[in-house]
């Protein structure tokens, strides 16, 4: 199963960094992923529905440990690429006002 499309929708929500959403083999589409700031870093917090007794329950994950480095690589890729590309670019004049 390849990753053939990671759709991340940024957002600045307390620890909430992103909303990704996943295309597996150009045919079946996962939305409502998080990319969540964590203590130890950023990781990536699958979908889940919130159960009647205040618990969640994911809706789609990973069966394995494999597959789940290989979905956190990649969005986290997307993520911090699209994170990077969304910072204010600034000119040397005006970091040079700074001084």
């Amino acid at each position: 199963m390849n990753i053939t499309d990671v759709k991340v929708f940024l957002v600045d929500e307390d620890k909430l960094r992103a909303y990704v959403t996943i295309t597996l083999d150009a045919c079946f589409v996962v939305r409502d992923l998080k990319v969540i700031q964590g203590g130890a870093g950023l990781f990536v917090a699958m979908p889940a529905k919130k159960r009647k007794d205040g618990t969640y329950k994911d809706i789609a994950h990973p069966l394995n440990a494999e597959m789940r480095a290989v979905l956190e690589q990649r969005v986290l890729k997307e993520y911090e690429s699209c994170a990077r590309d969304s910072m204010p670019r600034r000119t040397p004049a005006a970091r040079e006002a700074d001084w």
